[in-house]
């Protein structure tokens, strides 16, 4: 009897165990998920900023178009993006565009005066901010995620209930890429 009640206890452990080991899981791959989706919301408004900057700089600078296209360009290529490795090859060009279009800002002072301009300048700084911001904790979620399912036993875990691989980490394509792009002026 006392063999029966040990069991039925050790089974209850057991089970409870891998329930626990199970959940856990679950928390940081969806994890993962939000911490994605709230880059996607980043790098959404700062899409959406990029028209109103180029054409305000636009009526300044209006035969600057080479420029002009290349950010559109780059804007459009983040918008469509579809993977985390499309995405951080879309910001490296995005980032190169838009350094190109302040460094068009710069040779224009009465543009550099503008309050529209100084406060479409603003939002997109603190946008870059939330972008970094958003990019680490993407990144640490990613990495607890895979900790988590590597480590035994929960890698039993991960494999009997098919918990794949993490996503990718968000990390620019090229080494000028990595360079933040200036706003400051």
């Amino acid at each position: 009897m006392w063999i029966g009640i040990v069991i039925a206890v050790l089974a209850v452990l057991v089970i409870g165990f891998i329930v626990y080991l199970y959940n856990k899981l679950v928390r940081y791959r969806n994890r993962v998920d939000n911490a994605w989706h709230q880059i996607d919301v980043q790098l959404n408004r700062r899409a959406d900023l990029i028209p109103n900057l180029v054409n305000t700089v636009k009526g300044y600078a209006t035969h600057e178009q080479e420029t002009f296209d290349k950010v559109t360009q780059a804007r459009s290529q983040l918008v469509n993006a579809k993977t985390v490795g499309e995405n951080a090859q879309a910001e490296g060009m995005l980032g190169q565009a838009l350094k190109s279009l302040f460094a068009v800002a710069e040779a224009y002072p009465e543009l550099k005066a503008n309050q529209n301009f100084l406060a479409l300048q603003e939002e997109l700084s603190g946008t870059e901010n939330k972008i970094a911001y958003a990019r680490q904790f993407y990144n640490d979620s990613v990495m607890s995620y895979d900790i988590a399912r590597q480590k035994f036993p929960a890698n039993m875990i991960a494999g009997m209930f098919n918990f794949k691989e993490a996503r990718e980490y968000f990390e620019p394509e090229t080494p000028e890429a990595r360079a933040v792009p200036k706003v400051s002026f």
